[in-house]
């Protein structure tokens, strides 16, 4: 009858989510706790996607009359990129954090070692990771729409849900972070995800130019990566470009947030729980 009795009284799937997410703001606590005297190294992540916009966006924008959008208008380059840079910001933010610092709380600090002895789980600690990730991306896109709006670079009203989407971004790479940090044995191995995975996606996912000036293998390569579906997306609600392809977009980023984020559960249990 206990036994019943226990099994009739257990939570239902919102109400364990919700238990988790709950138990997963102390991590979130504990990183603000920590960065509240180096606050610098969270803000200094906004710097970067301005300056390329002032060197590139407006640089190199000097030199170009416009770029053609799918839907046949033309806009000012810097217009075309500044959306491009808010979705890297957002990726930027969350594999910073979800690579480098947790890859020393997990080999070096032994952070989650002791996290594990409280009543929180894997899941609760990669959730925290995740939501302490949202935060930085939820600064870094409010201060991108802030200098677009300023720059005179903002072209629709839906560009207001380019933060929600930056945070959609965010949660997708976090969750990829979470699951590349837990098969890295040294620090020399950030070069792979750094230097192979994400500076490529940078540079060849649609950020600067349209896809259409590269060659064929060069395309397939760009639409199969997670941020140019980021990009495709974020760009297409700062200029008002709302079709079949943004759609595509948004199922993909969320099949692979949900791909990646159990994968990250599954190889962080497996790390941390021998």
């Amino acid at each position: 009858m206990a036994v019943q009795a226990r099994i009739d009284h257990a939570p239902g799937p919102v109400a364990s989510a919700f238990a988790q997410v709950w138990r997963a703001r102390r991590l979130v606590e504990r990183n603000i706790m920590v960065y509240r005297h180096q606050w610098i190294v969270i803000v200094s992540g906004i710097f970067e996607p301005v300056l390329y916009l002032l060197g590139i966006g407006l640089g190199v924008g000097g030199f170009i009359d416009g770029v053609k959008l799918a839907d046949g208008r033309f806009v000012s380059y810097a217009a075309y990129v500044a959306p491009a840079l808010l979705a890297t910001a957002a990726m930027n933010g969350a594999v910073m954090e979800t690579i480098f610092n947790v890859f020393f709380k997990l080999n070096y600090a032994k952070t989650y070692d002791g996290i594990l002895a409280t009543p929180m789980g894997i899941n609760e600690i990669a959730l925290g990771e995740m939501l302490w990730a949202l935060m930085r991306a939820a600064l870094y896109a409010i201060a991108m729409l802030v200098i677009m709006a300023f720059g005179g670079l903002v072209l629709s009203p839906w560009v207001i849900l380019t933060v929600p989407t930056a945070l959609l971004v965010s949660a997708a790479f976090s969750a990829a972070g979470l699951a590349g940090t837990s098969f890295l044995r040294t620090v020399q191995d950030f070069d792979i995800p750094m230097g192979l995975i994400v500076q490529p996606m940078f540079l060849f996912s649609g950020t600067f130019f349209p896809i259409t000036v590269y060659p064929l293998p060069i395309q397939i390569f760009m639409q199969a990566t997670p941020l140019y579906h980021s990009i495709s997306l974020i760009r297409g609600l700062a200029t008002g470009i709302l079709g079949g392809q943004q759609a595509w977009d948004l199922v993909y980023l969320v099949a692979f947030f949900a791909a990646a984020m159990w994968l990250a559960t599954y190889q962080m249990g497996r790390k941390l729980i021998k």
